[in-house]
């Protein structure tokens, strides 16, 4: 089932469009019915402001964080929202400029302060963005809203106030964490980032926070560092997104889009000059993909080597009799895919969205299988025995070993994203189903459901509509694996109607239960979370 559908209107603009946060909750229109046990808050981020002042926020990761709250309390919905008052939005609201460098937007220095404080305050260092708009997870009993870098921002579920910006550098040997922890049922975070090792060689931590203890002290400062990835260049490290995790394994995947340090640290003495501006791609480096011991720590000196591609989000990753199989939302090539992102071209006019997507990278849901247990005899040989795949393992006479995937879903410049699955129940072990968002040359058009095992998808779309990533909630007396709801926010700007809604979904079949609609527009966001209440 490809569906070609045209967004001629262009009414996907209205997700890149600045918005007020809101004083207090606001009350919801609600069509259908909401389940009765469905009892918490859908929490979501995204960019709210994308421009301050005459200045412009280039790129769809620089907008200012804005943190979303649809909370489903005795049947009532309410939708509430703030924006995060980190440094970045605080400042620019105070000197009302964009005061710190975004991704992809250069902080021009005050043009009030004269020549020579200018200059001085230019080198007084690096000053990393702490806008928190990529997603929001716990830690403890706290929540925070994070991007990538060693900034994240503790913040109240209930009333959407920011509390405080944690620097995670003070704490643990890490440049920066992705916004895609795995987080056990204990309450265990695990998370990645890049990181300065010895002799300025880089490497990539992967780091644990363990639950609230009993003597209640924030778990963030007992993060420990569990293992280290090395890297396939001292001096360029792999762009990281996110990671596989299962119960015995940790599995990163470098991939060929590098942050070239020296870009990096010279940047900020360039006029001009922002993070996009510092990542480049190796050509010849395909994919390596490595495997540590959850447990021991224990990285598994094994060569695994596949073609290239760029991968942000992991779906799931489980073991099964000596293999680890890995589902990935894969773009083919090198080229980063984040180059199409620039709001510019997002905003475009329909037809030239999709001639600037017709050059851009291919998205595919890959399944990769890593054997674990190598014998040296086996030259030539696929190492796959498992009967339900085609993915293969070929060792090779240098020791690699060559990896090629099973394509679990694949479109013409239609992309399933923003991967989610029954993650309580299922993160880490053998499962059916995945939920995504459907990109549509960049534009996300509808929710597909997709059985990995059988490869059958399921769609809800609706015309001129434009949904988020679905979040899967689990119903209380759920026997299968998809007895749930899917929770996704909604916008569909035509006239004459509520602009945004909350969607629930049978998670089932994709059949519409009820939607929570309300009277403003909301744009784009990226990822969050269903707190229980």
């Amino acid at each position: 089932m490809h569906y070609r559908v045209e967004h001629p209107a262009g009414g996907y603009k209205k997700l890149f469009e600045t918005v007020e946060e809101l004083a207090t909750p606001m009350s919801v229109h609600i069509t259908g019915r909401l389940p009765t046990w469905l009892s918490g808050s859908l929490l979501r981020c995204g960019p709210g402001l994308f421009e301050v002042g005459s200045e412009q926020f280039y790129h769809l990761f620089d907008g200012q964080a804005l943190l979303h709250k649809f909370e489903i309390k005795n049947g009532h919905v309410t939708y509430h929202r703030r924006f995060v008052k980190t440094d970045a939005y605080v400042r620019a609201m105070t000197e009302k400029r964009i005061v710190i460098t975004e991704f992809g937007t250069f902080a021009y220095p005050d043009p009030c302060k004269n020549i020579f404080s200018r200059f001085f305050s230019y080198f007084k260092g690096i000053e990393v963005t702490d806008n928190a708009l990529v997603n929001i997870y716990p830690v403890g009993e706290d929540f925070y809203a994070c991007t990538e870098t060693n900034y994240i921002t503790k913040v109240d579920p209930e009333t959407l106030e920011t509390i405080k910006k944690v620097d995670l550098c003070n704490y643990i040997s890490i440049n920066g964490v992705t916004a895609h922890p795995h987080i056990e049922n204990d309450g265990t975070v695990y998370n990645i980032g890049n990181c300065f090792g010895k002799n300025f060689a880089i490497a990539y931590n992967v780091i644990k926070i363990p639950p609230l203890q009993a003597d209640k002290e924030d778990p963030v400062t007992k993060a420990s560092v569990v293992v280290q990835f090395p890297c396939s260049d001292r001096f360029t490290p792999s762009y990281v997104h996110s990671f596989g995790m299962s119960p015995n394994y940790l599995l990163f995947v470098e991939q060929p889009v590098k942050i070239n340090l020296f870009k990096f640290l010279s940047a900020w003495s360039i006029w001009g000059a922002n993070y996009m501006d510092c990542f480049e791609s190796h050509e010849t480096m395909g994919v390596w993909m490595h495997v540590a011991e959850k447990h021991t720590g224990e990285y598994l000196n094994v060569k695994y080597r596949t073609s290239a591609f760029n991968i942000f989000h992991h779906i799931n990753t489980y073991e099964d009799n000596g293999f680890l199989i890995a589902d990935l939302c894969c773009w083919k090539g090198f080229e980063f895919i984040y180059n199409y992102l620039y709001l510019a071209n997002l905003r475009e006019n329909w037809e030239e969205v999709k001639k600037i997507a017709e050059k851009a990278p291919q998205p595919e849901v890959r399944r990769y299988v890593l054997p674990l247990d190598i014998q040296k005899n086996d030259v030539g040989k696929n190492l796959v025995s498992l009967p339900y795949t085609t993915a293969t393992a070929t060792l090779r006479s240098d020791d690699t070993i060559w990896l090629e995937p099973e394509v679990l879903f694949s479109g013409p410049r239609q992309a399933f994203e923003f991967p989610q699955i029954n993650y309580k129940k299922y993160g880490g072990k053998d499962y059916s189903y995945a939920y995504g968002l459907g990109l549509n040359n960049f534009i996300p058009d509808r929710l597909t459901k997709l059985n990995v095992k059988t490869k059958e998808t399921w769609v809800w779309q609706e015309p001129n509509t434009y949904p988020s990533e679905p979040i899967f909630v689990q119903s209380p007396d759920a026997a299968e694996e998809d007895d749930g709801v899917l929770l996704s926010i909604a916008i569909c700007p035509a006239v004459g109607h509520k602009p945004s809604f909350m969607l629930i979904l049978d998670a089932k079949d994709m059949s519409e239960i009820a939607r929570a609609e309300v009277d403003i527009n909301i744009p784009v966001t990226f990822h969050g979370m269903f707190k229980k209440a």
